[in-house]
């Protein structure tokens, strides 16, 4: 499948041109491992949920289980995860 702009939802990157989420937030895995909060606020289609769906693929790869909710308590269920509480 050709990849194209995606204006309309949650980017993959083998059907979508788009920057790598992981490079645009470089810390959060770092505070993630610290127990520490961070809040990720921008505006609409700036790529929250593809950063969010990036942070829980490299989460398990690095071996840990990650649990994904819709896109509203996508912040919480990895928080709730790293918090075991799932």
């Amino acid at each position: 499948m050709q990849r194209r702009f995606n204006t309309t939802g949650p980017c993959t990157p083998d059907r979508h041109y788009m920057l790598s989420s992981v490079a645009r937030l470089p810390d959060v895995e770092e505070m993630f491992d610290a127990d520490a909060y961070f809040v990720v606020h921008a505006p609409r289609q700036t790529g929250k949920t593809t950063a969010m769906k990036a942070l829980a693929e490299s989460l398990r790869q690095g071996g840990r289980k990650v649990h994904t909710s819709p896109v509203a308590s996508a912040v919480g269920a990895l928080a709730r995860c790293r918090h075991g509480r799932l």
